[in-house]
């Protein structure tokens, strides 16, 4: 596999806005909205009645400290630059050391998976047979530094690394189908689109199947009270986020929102800020969220992450890309889940 030198576009300097509001802006959401998990609905704005909300900590959490939710996305992201591009057995065994050393917050079907023993390409297949449920939105809680990464490369490869990615993990086509759509969004966010305008050319490039339930969510009139599952599955986490982002004005109205609908606020608040991230820029982003803001990463020393070395870790993301086509490993990506990402 070979990788490009990839300059910013001409309009860099907003382009570089963009891409570390988007991969910042997960974080920084992640992060507010931790405290919350599984908390009821309005208890951000109860919190925080002025509307300033604060990075306050709480349920095991310090305040500004980021979960699995950006764990997971700084290994992808530390991947993707270690390896020279998408190498899928790289990323599963980077996941599976960190899993291993007990962090603090790890979703139930992940830890399932990635615990099995079972090898990288039929962990999760095998999971999904078992269980027959695996549509989860922790493939689109982690999206942010690879979609970041393939942006550039345009539609088709950064939706297809965004299956093979969340297939790591979830055996559910939906969670592919899900995250492929995030990916697309946030390119054409990136690129200074309006991803809640692009939903509908996105709803074209789902496989068939799965389109009917994406274009539901994903609707202009959807509202997360109609959702028909816990904001844990991915369908309404992805839908909740992209209501926010169309129902607000600001990044920070739009967290402030996610955050407020309750349940798995965490993760719903990491996508939302993803995508509002890449609309708004890192420049919208608060500084009294970025100053706070941490990750560790359980199994990998006492490395701590803050908001400078996030920063540099996007920046670095799109200096480089592979095709997404050139998945590395032992017959990469050609049995299973895997051959079916990679033919969409």
């Amino acid at each position: 596999m070979t990788s490009v030198d990839q300059p910013l576009p001409s309009d860099g300097a907003a382009r570089r806005d963009r891409v570390l509001g988007a991969v910042v802006g997960s974080a920084v959401g992640d992060a507010l909205g931790a405290p919350f998990e599984f908390g009821p609905a309005g208890a951000f704005v109860a919190r925080f009645p002025d509307g300033v909300g604060e990075m306050c900590g709480g349920g095991g959490w310090e305040p500004g400290e980021a979960t699995d939710d950006t764990q997971m996305a700084v290994l992808i992201g530390e991947s993707l630059l270690e390896r020279g591009g998408l190498d899928l057995p790289d990323i599963f065994d980077r996941f599976r050391r960190w899993a291993a050393a007990g962090p603090k917050d790890i979703g139930l079907q992940t830890e399932q998976v990635l615990t099995s023993g079972d090898p990288w390409d039929l962990a999760a297949p095998i999971h999904f047979q078992s269980s027959g449920r695996a549509a989860g939105n922790g493939s689109l809680m982690r999206a942010a530094t690879p979609a970041v990464h393939f942006a550039a490369a345009g539609r088709e490869a950064t939706m297809s690394a965004a299956r093979r990615i969340a297939a790591l993990t979830h055996g559910d086509a939906a969670a592919w189908e899900g995250t492929a759509v995030l990916h697309e969004l946030i390119r054409v966010a990136l690129d200074g689109g309006d991803p809640v305008a692009a939903v509908p050319d996105v709803l074209d490039e789902v496989r068939e199947e799965h389109r009917p339930r994406w274009a539901t969510v994903l609707d202009p009139g959807w509202h997360p009270d109609d959702a028909t599952e816990f904001n844990g599955a991915v369908w309404p986490c992805l839908g909740s986020a992209l209501w926010a982002l169309r129902t607000t004005g600001s990044y920070e109205a739009s967290l402030a929102a996610a955050i407020d609908l309750g349940g798995d606020t965490d993760t719903v608040a990491a996508v939302t800020g993803a995508l509002a991230g890449a609309v708004y820029g890192f420049a919208a982003v608060p500084r009294r969220w970025l100053d706070p803001l941490h990750v560790s990463l359980p199994g990998y020393g006492d490395r701590v992450l803050r908001t400078p070395e996030l920063a540099r870790l996007a920046e670095s993301l799109t200096v480089r890309h592979p095709t997404a086509g050139a998945a590395k490993g032992p017959d990469a990506a050609v049995s299973g889940p895997f051959r079916e990402s990679a033919d969409q």
